[in-house]
């Protein structure tokens, strides 16, 4: 299941390796080779290795790829691969449909970002960041215009990877062009978790009524596939038009109160 090392290492981008997993693959090869051989310097280790000694030098010093230290730190929560089944693959799941319908991560430090509305409180989200192992601070930057949000802290940066690789989008949301696909083959559980947050956030209630909106501009390809999500939950017919979906009154009954 993702996130797994190869795509939480492809979310690094880096001048010399056009696929940054295979610096990680070549750090590794460097390490290993070396340990066999500690004697050898950089020049016998890169030319055993095929690799340029300037390179090789950094690593046998010490240095450690961006890729490398993001996956250490992903494999120490425990983010990678983890069971699809279990509480982490649960946790980062419901964390994705808060920054999915409430959130963003920056496409330059990507750091996560949620925003708490009527229905979805700073406690619930700083909860969901909790589960995955990861602390938060409150920013009320009213200064800059922007809402109440709680912010990742320590790790939160390798936490957006995780999350990009899970189909997250870096940046604007808006051009996102799928449901990500470790949500739609979720445990029954976890798809009931992800559409009762996302309608926590998103969906607009009208009094005396049970029936829900959500509007959103996404694409198509990405609307139908959050109606299909819906209605598999529930079970109930869920309609979809150019502005959003309308979660019927008998839908909107089987989800799970926010």
């Amino acid at each position: 299941m993702e996130p797994t090392a190869p795509t939480l290492a492809r979310t690094y981008t880096d001048r010399v390796y056009p696929d940054p997993w295979q610096k990680v693959l070549d750090y590794e090869r460097v390490q290993a080779y070396a340990a066999e051989h500690p004697t050898q310097g950089r020049t016998r280790v890169g030319k055993a290795l095929d690799l340029p000694p300037g390179r090789v030098r950094g690593w046998l010093d010490g240095g450690i790829p961006d890729p490398v230290r993001g996956i250490h730190v992903a494999t120490d929560h425990g983010w990678l691969d983890p069971d699809p089944a279990g509480d982490t693959a649960s946790a980062l799941i419901e964390l994705l449909a808060h920054v999915l319908a409430g959130g963003s991560i920056l496409d330059t430090t990507y750091m996560v970002r949620l925003t708490p509305g009527s229905r979805v409180g700073v406690d619930d989200l700083r909860a969901a960041l909790d589960r995955v192992g990861v602390e938060s601070r409150i920013d009320h930057d009213r200064a800059a215009g922007r809402a109440t949000e709680v912010v990742a802290t320590r790790d939160g940066s390798v936490l957006g990877r995780c999350l990009v690789a899970m189909g997250a989008a870096a940046g604007s949301k808006i051009d996102l062009q799928h449901v990500p696909e470790v949500v739609r083959h979720a445990t029954p559980a976890q798809r009931t978790s992800f559409c009762r947050i996302y309608a926590a956030h998103r969906a607009v209630e009208f009094d005396g009524k049970a029936t829900r909106r959500i509007v959103e501009e996404r694409p198509c390809s990405y609307m139908s596939e959050l109606r299909d999500l819906f209605e598999d939950v529930t079970g109930e017919t869920v309609g979809m038009g150019e502005d959003g979906l309308t979660i019927t009154a008998d839908a909107a009954r089987r989800l799970p109160p926010a």
